[in-house]
C-alpha cells in the first residue's frame, strides 16, 4: 500500500468512529427528556379519584392563605410534588395526626383511611396522570366540622399516674409538643378491672397543640386511675362534671 493511500483509509475508517460517538451524543443529551414523560400505568386519576381527597384532606392548610407552605388544590400544583406526598403520606407524616389507629376512636380524626393511602400511592406509582377535565369537582374548601368541645369542658393534667375523686365524663385529650415524648400514652384503668385505651400517640406530631375529641364521650367513675406513659410525659384529658340526676 502507497503512502498516499494509507491517510485516506484513516479518514474512512474514522468517518463510522465519529458518528457513532455524534449517535451516542444524541442519546445521553436527549436521555433527561426521554425520561421526563413518564410511562402512565394507571386508570386512577386526579380529576376522578385523587382530586376529592386532597380537597378534604389536604387543602384545609395547602390553600392559598393556609398554614402549610404550598397550595395543592390543582393538578398543577400537586403534580411537581407528587413523589414527595407519596412518601410523606406512607409514612403518615401527612396529614399530620399521630394518633395510632384501633387506640381510641376520635370524631376530629385528621388522617388518611388505609383505601386513601393506597389510592394515592397507587396514583403516583402509575405516573400521576391528570385525566379527563370532564370528570373534576370545582375546589371548595371542606369545612371542619365542630371539634366536639363543649362550654364548660375542663383540663386534668396527667403525669405519670392520677386517680379521680369524683366521676367525670371525658371528652378528649389534649397533647402539647413541648412536652410530648417520642410516643406517649394515656389509659383510664376503671375500679372494676376494665381498662379505656384513651389515646396513643407515636411518631411526628403537629408543631402545635393537638386536641383528640372522642367520638363518643366516656364516663370514668370515682377511683378512677389515669395512668400516662412513658415516665414524665403528660397529657391533658379534657372533661367535663357528672351532672347528679335530679329529683322528682
Amino acid at each position: 500500500m502507497s503512502q498516499e493511500n494509507r491517510p485516506r483509509h484513516r479518514h474512512l475508517l474514522a468517518v463510522p468512529f465519529a458518528l457513532g460517538i455524534c449517535a451516542l451524543a444524541l442519546r445521553v443529551c436527549s436521555a433527561p427528556e426521554i425520561l421526563a414523560h413518564e410511562a402512565i400505568t394507571t386508570e386512577l386519576t386526579w380529576t376522578r379519584n385523587v382530586s376529592r381527597i386532597f380537597y378534604s384532606r389536604c387543602a384545609p392548610c395547602h390553600r392559598q392563605g393556609g398554614a402549610a407552605p404550598m397550595p395543592l388544590t390543582t393538578y398543577e400544583e400537586v403534580r411537581p410534588w407528587a413523589v414527595a406526598i407519596k412518601h410523606e403520606v406512607l409514612a403518615r407524616r401527612m396529614p399530620p395526626w399521630g394518633a395510632v389507629k384501633g387506640f381510641g376512636i376520635f370524631r376530629n380524626d385528621a388522617s388518611l383511611s388505609l383505601p386513601e393511602i393506597a389510592l394515592i400511592s397507587s396514583w403516583v406509582q402509575g405516573g400521576a396522570p391528570e385525566g379527563d377535565p370532564v370528570f373534576l369537582e370545582p375546589f371548595h374548601l371542606h369545612e371542619k366540622g365542630g371539634t366536639g368541645m363543649e362550654s364548660g369542658d375542663s383540663r386534668l393534667p396527667v403525669r405519670d399516674a392520677v386517680r379521680l375523686d369524683r366521676p367525670i365524663v371525658a371528652t378528649g385529650v389534649s397533647a402539647r409538643p413541648e412536652s410530648a415524648e417520642e410516643w406517649l400514652q394515656l389509659t383510664a384503668h376503671v375500679p372494676d378491672g376494665a381498662v379505656e385505651h384513651l389515646v396513643w400517640l407515636r411518631g411526628p406530631r403537629p408543631k402545635h397543640e393537638m386536641d383528640y375529641w372522642f367520638l363518643q364521650e366516656i364516663s370514668l367513675p370515682t377511683g378512677t386511675k389515669l395512668v400516662c406513659k412513658p415516665e414524665g410525659a403528660e397529657a391533658e384529658l379534657r372533661y367535663r362534671e357528672l351532672r347528679a340526676a335530679s329529683g322528682p
